[in-house]
């Protein structure tokens, strides 16, 4: 059992240094009226859930604007679930990760369709729905309800690798660092313990460069005492992430119009529309790559023109560089033969339209090129 040492110091010490320097402005953990909850109470957990599925994979920074733009479209459980999820993905457009809103809509859809109190108490009641895991499901109990529930993710992984100097990586001993994680939480005030442990790697226990003069924990760490707290949590050595080159065809036809699909419901970006495309293959010309996709893809021959546009873009497990080719529509009528549906749409009806991230700058570039003729 790793051992934090004693309990009541760690634990007051932190919520004490909170009080001053925690993250209070936080809207989904405030009452209606701005004020912070009193111990015990009940707080929103349709705005907690909201939050707490969008911070997957994303800072908070990033996530503020998003959750008070989703919160004014959809402001409760059964306006989401009696949305379209065309209107959902639009509100979500940008945020990325756009299998989260899917989940989202989706939930909200079976918590309704359950009756009575839709809100779950337990861990389990919350694992029940598509997209959540352990971690979300404490933080959403502790948030909403002040439920004595341990969290982990990476912020705290990485505080609690920190207190003790464990040597080895957190991802293979998980179940030691759950049970680590409970026995510091604070039974008495854990919404608030756990909102400071997660402002304490946030802002002062960084992953570089931790600034460990300002944390109230200086004195009982294991690494600060070992005189490296940047040498934890010790990692493994990272797998290379794959790099793909995708040749993507702006089809047009004798009217102006453009040529977009929409996405099978699966994957990351499943239900979005893009224009059409696909990988390239080892030694095959980009125009090649182009005509070959539009043909399998969506049954059409095109006309491959200049080039529009070439961007880079990140995920996760990959890299992408986006060739993207001006193509004129010759002969076959689009067939969404691995899509949901294809559709030709005006450039400017685009924006009507939910697209993945690296799409944005695909349409800015086409309509910059219509303006200038």
């Amino acid at each position: 059992m790793l051992d934090p040492g004693p309990l009541e110091p760690l634990r007051d010490s932190l919520l004490d240094w909170w009080e001053t320097h925690g993250r209070h402005a936080i809207p989904w953990k405030l009452r209606p009226d701005g004020s912070r909850p009193g111990p015990g109470e009940s707080l929103d957990p349709f705005g907690v859930w909201v939050a707490e599925v969008m911070l997957q994979q994303t800072q908070l920074a990033v996530v503020l604007p998003y959750w008070q733009r989703w919160m004014a479209a959809f402001p409760d459980l059964r306006t989401l679930a009696a949305a379209s999820e065309h209107d959902v993905l639009m509100v979500w457009q940008g945020l990325g990760y756009y299998a989260r809103a899917r989940r989202l809509h989706g939930g909200a859809q079976r918590l309704i369709a359950a009756g009575g109190d839709p809100w779950p108490r337990t861990l389990e009641g919350w694992l029940a729905l598509p997209g959540i895991g352990r971690s979300t499901a404490a933080s959403i109990l502790s948030s909403a309800f002040d439920l004595a529930h341990p969290i982990l993710d990476g912020n705290v992984q990485r505080v609690l690798a920190r207190l003790v100097a464990h040597p080895v990586p957190p991802k293979r001993q998980l179940a030691d660092f759950w049970r680590l994680s409970a026995t510091v939480l604070d039974p008495k005030r854990p919404r608030a313990f756990n909102q400071a442990l997660m402002d304490l790697g946030a802002g002062v226990c960084t992953p570089r460069q931790p600034t460990c003069g300002a944390c109230p924990w200086r004195e009982l760490c294991a690494a600060y005492a070992a005189g490296d707290p940047g040498r934890f949590p010790v990692k493994d050595t990272p797998a290379p992430i794959p790099f793909q080159v995708i040749g993507v065809g702006v089809v047009q036809d004798g009217e102006g119009r453009v040529l977009i699909d929409q996405r099978l419901q699966e994957g990351l970006l499943g239900g979005l529309w893009e224009f059409p495309g696909g990988k390239q293959e080892p030694g095959e010309a980009i125009e090649a790559t182009i005509e070959r996709e539009l043909r399998e893809e969506l049954a059409i021959e095109v006309a491959v023109g200049e080039e529009l546009i070439s961007l880079e873009h990140a995920y996760s497990h990959k890299r992408l560089r986006f060739v993207v080719h001006l193509c004129r529509w010759l002969a076959g009528e689009p067939q969404p033969l691995a899509s949901q549906q294809v559709r030709w749409v005006a450039p400017q009806e685009l924006s009507d339209y939910p697209f993945p991230a690296a799409n944005a700058r695909i349409i800015a570039a086409l309509q910059a090129r219509i303006a200038a003729g």
